[in-house]
């Protein structure tokens, strides 16, 4: 087959398919250029943040744990990660259900909408029950 005839031969095919390529890559562009708006995504630790105890209601033991502060790393796209605030990271060590408090739990991190949480530090609290009372002689 000539070179002549390789391009010449379904030619209406070959326009077809580009003209078909070309509106999907613009179509695909746009839509990127458009998740683009919200800018680069960004990455902040916010350190110092509390460790809250969540204990049954019928639970009347005053729990601590130790650290009561921890580092959360969150990423974000830049606008939203502009607004976010530390009070909107809420860290916690659930409590609920346990039949016997172990020696350090898992910490749950929950951010609001757009942000994704990436790391912890540390990941585990130690559990500090309070000490009975003493007893008077």
């Amino acid at each position: 087959m000539a070179l002549r005839d390789w391009i010449i031969k379904d030619l209406g095919w070959k326009l077809f398919s580009l003209s078909l390529a070309v509106a999907i890559w613009a179509t695909v562009q746009k839509i990127y250029d458009e998740s683009d708006v919200a800018g680069p995504t960004v990455e902040t630790t916010y350190r110092n943040l509390p460790v809250l105890v969540t204990s049954a209601d019928g639970d009347v033991h005053n729990y601590h744990v130790t650290p009561d502060s921890v580092a959360v790393t969150v990423k974000g796209p830049g606008n939203v990660m502009e607004v976010l605030q530390a009070r909107q990271i809420r860290v916690s060590a659930d409590l609920t259900g346990l039949k016997s408090i172990p020696d350090e739990v898992p910490l749950e991190v929950s951010v609001p909408p757009g942000v994704t949480f990436v790391n912890i530090d540390p990941e585990m609290v130690g559990i500090l029950a309070p000490s009975a009372p003493a007893s008077k002689p």
